[in-house]
């Protein structure tokens, strides 16, 4: 993903802002890492670029 995404990506429960931890980055690309909702306390992954952004409850069904 590339890091100008989190200006408009929220938390899919509360709407609040995101916070981004780079795991792995190849040039301007966030290829690993996640984003954290604090308000929720919860983390989302990043993993081959792709932010994975569905609710703690409807992930691995």
């Amino acid at each position: 993903m590339k890091p100008d995404l989190l200006e408009i990506l929220r938390c899919p429960v509360c709407r609040s802002e995101l916070t981004l931890t780079v795991g792995r980055r190849e040039g301007d690309e966030i290829l690993t890492g996640s984003l954290r909702c604090a308000q929720c306390a919860v983390d989302y992954p990043i993993e081959d670029g792709i932010p994975d952004l569905l609710p703690p409850d409807e992930r691995d069904l």
